[in-house]
């Protein structure tokens, strides 16, 4: 049985100051739950103090974006080791918004997935189609390629600690979702290709979360179907009764 896992994507919002207003209240809502891996990935800033808030709960902390290097001359990024210093857990990898204004590639992700691991970080790896690539039906097709490049090299026995993130980019602060039959369907065909990548052992795994418009009143329809694992949640991330609403909908 996998565990559902549900991480709180904050984007660039909240100051450090907001930053802890926000994870005490989710600290209030949340700090005993067990039943649900609990995430929060604030912006780089607020990482610190987010770690000091939730240190002697369950929530985890994870970050938004990791680079594939050590150390070196590589002006405004962020190392493992920097945030493994933080405490970090997590680390989200690949997720529209870096493939689309920063033009990430699949080449690039895969390794940063690939550090991730090595330096015992949960990468989340964020796939997903554009409307027109929906549209023109070409979702499989687009999926398969980020999945399989994505984890290109990616040993069998590490899919428990990684997760995918299956983010319908027209469904991401669209105020769109996928129904729970759209969804299921990809996250299912998600798991296929992992299964054909390295075994039904790793496929039956690896945690899929959906990450598109997931909210409080469509929660807990989607977290009903057997392939999504969890959420990637943007928006009702923000607001800690919303968040925890999610959280109790995969109890």
């Amino acid at each position: 049985m996998r565990k559902k896992i549900i991480a709180g994507n904050w984007k660039m919002n909240k100051t450090v100051s907001e930053a802890v207003d926000l994870a005490s209240a989710i600290k209030r809502e949340l700090a005993d739950c067990s039943a649900v891996d609990v995430v929060l990935c604030p912006p780089f800033t607020a990482v610190k103090a987010v770690s000091d808030v939730v240190s002697e709960t369950l929530i985890t902390v994870g970050a938004q974006n990791m680079s594939s290097e050590e150390n070196g001359a590589y002006t405004g990024e962020i190392s493992h080791s920097m945030l493994k210093e933080l405490f970090v857990r997590y680390v989200i990898l690949g997720h529209s918004e870096r493939r689309e204004y920063y033009k990430e590639t699949d080449f690039w992700i895969n390794k940063k997935v690939k550090k991730a691991l090595e330096k015992n970080l949960r990468p989340i790896l964020c796939v997903g189609e554009k409307l027109e690539d929906r549209e023109a039906g070409n979702t499989e097709k687009v999926v398969e390629v980020q999945v399989r490049e994505g984890l290109k090299d990616v040993p069998a026995d590490a899919y428990t600690e990684l997760v995918i993130a299956y983010e319908p980019v027209w469904a991401i602060g669209t105020g769109k979702t996928a129904t729970s039959e759209q969804a299921q369907e990809v996250h299912a065909f998600i798991r296929g290709i992992i299964k054909d990548m390295v075994g039904k052992e790793a496929a039956d795994a690896v945690r899929i979360q959906y990450g598109g418009s997931m909210k409080p009143d469509n929660a807990a329809e989607l977290l009903a179907q057997p392939d999504i694992d969890g959420g990637l949640i943007g928006g009702a991330a923000l607001d800690a009764k919303s968040f925890a609403a999610i959280v109790k909908a995969a109890m």
